[in-house]
């Protein structure tokens, strides 16, 4: 589904990513841990064609991300993957139906899922409500809802339990495990937090040792 060839990144004439290689498969829910200014937050956003490696390939659904134009990455991030973010990124003027419509309003595509992605994320009955009137943990439920309406074939999180409690994010994750298995979707969590990393499939550790993604046993 997705996978990173030779990766190579430098800031400032410093190496962030050297020769990273790694395939992430359909279905597969794995956490990306590493040391704070390894890359992780960089490698997120190559993946997602924010930003562009000085050297190597990403290939998502068997489409280099070099090969599109501008248009091309930005449909393919519209219509292929779903964010989700320490922050939540829930717009306060919209009502939490219309926050996880967005997607598929953005795609031309019905919206009715998104009352159906609301009550699979435990808020059914509360379309009508806005952000102010939920608790942390409510509101990344709307995010997650948001970035799996779609049905996207890639979703990337970096964070998403950094703002919970432990009890909220234990079952924030198992939600987010649950809908990527249900959808087929492969999802790529980077998190500081050991519990998180539990939650995933497999966990990989993005190392200052020449920044490759090797295994990491819980």
């Amino acid at each position: 589904m997705l996978e990173l060839r030779d990766l190579k990144k430098n800031y400032g004439g410093r190496t962030v990513l050297h020769g990273l290689s790694h395939t992430f498969e359909a279905g597969e829910f794995v956490a990306i841990m590493g040391e704070s200014g390894v890359g992780k937050s960089t490698l997120l956003n190559l993946i997602a064609g924010l930003d562009a490696p000085d050297s190597g390939q990403i290939i998502v659904d068997g489409q280099s991300m070099a090969d599109l134009s501008d248009d091309a990455a930005t449909g393919l991030r519209r219509t292929r993957m779903g964010f989700i973010f320490q922050a939540f990124h829930v717009l306060p003027h919209l009502t939490l139906a219309q926050n996880v419509a967005l997607p598929l309003l953005l795609n031309g595509q019905n919206q009715a899922r998104a009352g159906q992605m609301l009550a699979a994320v435990g808020l059914d009955g509360r379309g009508g409500h806005f952000p102010r009137q939920l608790s942390g943990g409510e509101m990344q439920r709307v995010a997650i809802a948001r970035a799996l309406v779609h049905k996207p074939a890639l979703v990337l999180a970096d964070e998403p339990t950094g703002n919970l409690d432990p009890d909220t994010a234990d079952s924030v994750l198992d939600l987010l495990k649950a809908e990527v298995k249900a959808s087929g979707a492969a999802a790529i969590m980077v998190t500081h937090s050991h519990a998180a990393a539990a939650r995933a499939d497999k966990t990989l550790v993005l190392t200052s040792s020449g920044l490759k993604l090797v295994s990491f046993t819980h």
